[in-house]
């Protein structure tokens, strides 16, 4: 039971911050202002790559390695742009209720890390 119930949150998680990326970047297509750049690259589409491959790599339940790499970049640049966002040096996308986006994407990754490990160490999968 409790070896499903990793699957399936990892799952819920990586489709929820498809979701929630995914309307970021159709933002940005339309109107060029759904999320910050860096070196005229939107930060969103980079998060929203960096859940459609581990998302990929979980439903075929190999490529752990890509799942790691895409989830600790993604991690990364949200702890960056929350500790920034935080300082006032930064200005994150916010949710209607006012709360920046990448203190959300902080914890959606550092969940799906974490869930990985657990689910990884309860399956036995290298």
């Amino acid at each position: 039971m409790l070896k499903n119930s990793s699957y399936y949150s990892i799952l819920i998680l990586l489709v929820i911050g498809v979701f929630g990326a995914g309307g970021l970047v159709i933002e940005e297509f339309k109107t060029g202002e759904g999320c910050p750049k860096l070196l005229h690259i939107p930060m969103c589409l980079v998060v929203f790559i960096c859940f459609i491959i581990p998302l990929i790599a979980h439903l075929l339940k190999k490529g752990n390695v890509l799942y790691f790499i895409f989830t600790g970049l993604a991690g990364s640049i949200a702890l960056v742009a929350s500790v920034m966002q935080f300082m006032g040096h930064a200005e994150c996308p916010k949710t209607t209720s006012g709360t920046p986006m990448c203190y959300y994407s902080l914890v959606l990754f550092s969940s799906l890390i974490l869930l990985k490990i657990y689910h990884l160490k309860n399956n036995n999968l290298k």
